[in-house]
């Protein structure tokens, strides 16, 4: 099969192809360029590999959750290129492509610094493909008692987790540790990478996941997307306190 993915969602811009599980891919930390070098990044891709976008079978696209505005472009590129081809779309959650590269060493707990003094939280465990498989419900939690709130659904003599992502450097990574026994390592430098999508949407894609481009919907997980000139004055106050 022949698949285009974007994950878009953070600070990130990154844009693979899958060529019969071949892969070609082109990312870069580009924080508000993603519009700029998503779609010509896409075309180069295609380019090098010989392949016209009428030859694709399907997109894939990291639905988040991550930043509302990355999220939303990723979205609509990737709608308007499935429906001027007619082809289907692969959703693929932004927190397990970002746990998919290090599955292999264990559990994962993946985290995304979502501002606000908020995280977003995924668990996974690879599945018997190596896919990622989640273990809980993706959540956004405070800061403040993220750490709390994951020990009380984790056994006391449950698996070490590797952290990934760049949730682990929010508050200057002092959240979690209270996790210290329970994670193995952590690299707050991971970003979800458009390979992992366009990996895990070959496996999904195989599997009769693909939808119809008008029914893909992003994951927000949060409503709000910016605080108040207030709430921020009030953030910073309680920050100085």
């Amino acid at each position: 099969m022949i698949l285009l993915a974007f994950e878009l969602a953070t600070e990130a811009c990154s844009v693979a192809l899958w060529h019969d599980g071949r892969l070609l891919a082109r990312h870069e930390v580009a924080p508000r360029r993603h519009a700029e070098l998503a779609l010509p990044w896409a075309e180069a891709l295609l380019a090098e590999a010989g392949l016209a976008k009428s030859q694709l079978d399907a997109l894939a696209v990291g639905v988040g959750p991550g930043a509302f505005t990355g999220v939303r472009l990723a979205i609509s590129l990737v709608q308007g290129i499935a429906l001027g081809l007619d082809r289907p779309v692969v959703p693929v959650s932004t927190l397990a492509a970002l746990a998919e590269p290090f599955l292999a060493e264990g559990p994962v707990l993946a985290a995304i610094d979502a501002r606000m003094g908020e995280l977003y939280v995924g668990e996974f465990e690879a599945d018997a493909l190596g896919a990622p498989r989640a273990c809980a419900e993706e959540a956004l939690l405070p800061v403040g008692t993220a750490a709390s709130a994951l020990i009380a659904r984790w056994p006391v003599t449950g698996p070490v987790r590797i952290g990934v992502g760049s949730g682990f450097a929010a508050d200057g990574g002092a959240w979690c540790a209270a996790l210290a026994e329970r994670l193995g390592h952590v690299e707050p430098l991971a970003l979800p990478t458009a390979t992992a999508v366009a990996r895990i949407a070959a496996r999904d894609w195989a599997t009769g996941l693909a939808l119809a481009p008008e029914r893909l919907e992003p994951t927000y997980l949060r409503d709000k997307v910016a605080l108040t000139s207030a709430e921020q004055a009030a953030a910073r106050a309680a920050k100085a306190g």
